[in-house]
């Protein structure tokens, strides 16, 4: 028999009175009553009740064991409750990876917006452009930039698809002509995003419908990070070739200008993964509501 179920029934014998008291409130016979009885005093090898035709009387042992039984049930209550609120209330803590230049420019100011929506969850976010395994690492989830694999592990939801632009200071275009072709981009410095497998060293353009243009430019100076790449542009380094969210409030004030702008450019897709998993907690679902409102 179940051990927490004969711990219930003898609780209910002792509080209703009677075996068949128990027996009534718990939806079964007087004998299966008994039985769980005996089977929980065969196990502990005590007598928990001295029982007559008219009278029922906890031993020594029964009272010990019964104030055991009614502590340890509720304690059991109290984690079935609480675990229950996981799946209906967001709380706990969200672990979530994405890529430094949209986690700085994008994410890292409206994830505030979620934690006003759920105040019992805590973050942590992570930037990385290393592609990182949600699922080894304890990720819950993850924005991707580019195109996603197959997997059967995790799940892509797509986001708005992230676009670039050329730009650079006004003192580098005073001091070099404009480029007036791609083509040109291999003269003048530009200013490469380094990834971990390697330096950016092709910058894609569309030229027809399915096909891209792999325009190979003059790398003077690279750097791992894309704040200090327009940081790097706006002192008059060169040219850069960054996220719009990372350089639109610069355009629009006139720190930097856009280069080329007749020029169609390529957007990377956007995602955000998540572990497959049919009974996930309110914390990841919403965050991927929210995420997919904000972005989508």
């Amino acid at each position: 028999m179940d051990r927490f179920a004969s711990m219930n029934v003898f609780v209910r014998v002792v509080e209703r009175g009677s075996f068949s008291a128990a027996a009534e409130a718990s939806g079964m016979t007087s004998t299966m009553v008994g039985n769980h009885v005996r089977e929980l005093e065969k196990m502990l090898g005590v007598t928990l009740l001295q029982r007559t035709t008219r009278h029922q009387s906890l031993t020594e042992a029964g009272k010990e064991y019964y104030s055991r039984c009614v502590e340890i049930l509720r304690q059991v209550d109290e984690m079935e409750m609480t675990t229950r609120e996981l799946r209906m209330t967001p709380r706990g803590h969200l672990r979530v990876s994405a890529p430094i230049n949209f986690g700085s420019a994008c994410l890292a100011p409206e994830v505030i917006r979620y934690m006003q929506q759920c105040p019992e969850v805590t973050i942590e976010l992570s930037l990385s452009d290393r592609l990182v395994d949600i699922a080894k690492e304890g990720f819950d989830a993850a924005i991707r930039v580019g195109v996603l694999a197959d997997s059967s592990v995790y799940v892509g939801r797509p986001l708005k698809p992230w676009r670039r632009i050329l730009c650079a200071a006004p003192s580098y275009l005073t001091r070099r002509d404009p480029p007036a072709t791609l083509q040109d981009l291999g003269t003048h410095d530009c200013l490469c995003f380094a990834y971990p497998n390697g330096i950016e060293r092709e910058w894609k353009f569309p030229l027809k419908i399915g096909d891209v243009d792999l325009v190979h430019v003059n790398c003077t100076l690279s750097i791992n990070n894309g704040h200090a790449l327009r940081a790097a542009a706006l002192s008059g380094a060169g040219i850069i070739f960054q996220p719009e969210e990372l350089v639109r409030p610069y355009l629009d004030s006139g720190e930097l200008v856009a280069v080329l702008p007749e020029c169609a450019v390529v957007p990377s897709p956007l995602h955000i993964v998540y572990l497959k998993d049919h009974q996930m907690t309110p914390k990841i679902s919403q965050f991927i509501s929210f995420v997919i409102q904000q972005f989508g």
